[in-house]
């Protein structure tokens, strides 16, 4: 079940800072890089954040989860898609974009990640992205940015 979630609420904050560090975790390892800064945030950082959130549950647990945001009326930015590593790869992260994009349709999305995160990149290159920029974020270490437009 996908529905909206508040990071502030006490009740669901805990287990999304968990789900967030463990799939940040996975990220880190794999493009050697541990500086990614919802690696970390701690409790209070994500109570406050101002994002939207859509949650992803199996069984009344959040096991994955999508932050977006609207720099302008006709774009959605996708600033965090973190599934917890025990649930990989059963189409979570999937599900979560189908989601955003029937409850905010936009005309362009945006999403980045670590430039030798070959998951994400397959992820967001089979819904449509195209690169559009590599940005270094430390000595060898680049982030690359994702578009997608879409006419609605």
């Amino acid at each position: 079940m996908i529905r909206p979630i508040d990071p502030a609420d006490p009740g669901i904050a805990p287990r999304l800072l968990e789900v967030q560090h463990r799939a940040y975790a996975v990220e880190a390892a794999l493009i050697g890089f541990d500086g990614i800064p919802p690696l970390q945030e701690d409790l209070a950082g994500l109570m406050a954040s101002t994002e939207h959130w859509l949650g992803c549950f199996t069984d009344d647990l959040l096991v994955a989860a999508v932050a977006y945001e609207f720099p302008d009326p006709e774009t959605v930015d996708i600033t965090r898609l973190v599934v917890d590593p025990a649930h990989a790869r059963k189409g979570h992260a999937t599900a979560l974009l189908d989601a955003l994009d029937d409850l905010e349709p936009r005309g362009l999305s945006l999403v980045s990640t670590g430039t030798a995160n070959a998951p994400a990149i397959k992820l967001y290159l089979g819904r449509g992205y195209h690169e559009f920029e590599q940005v270094e974020v430390g000595p060898g270490i680049s982030i690359t940015r994702f578009r997608r437009e879409r006419v609605l």
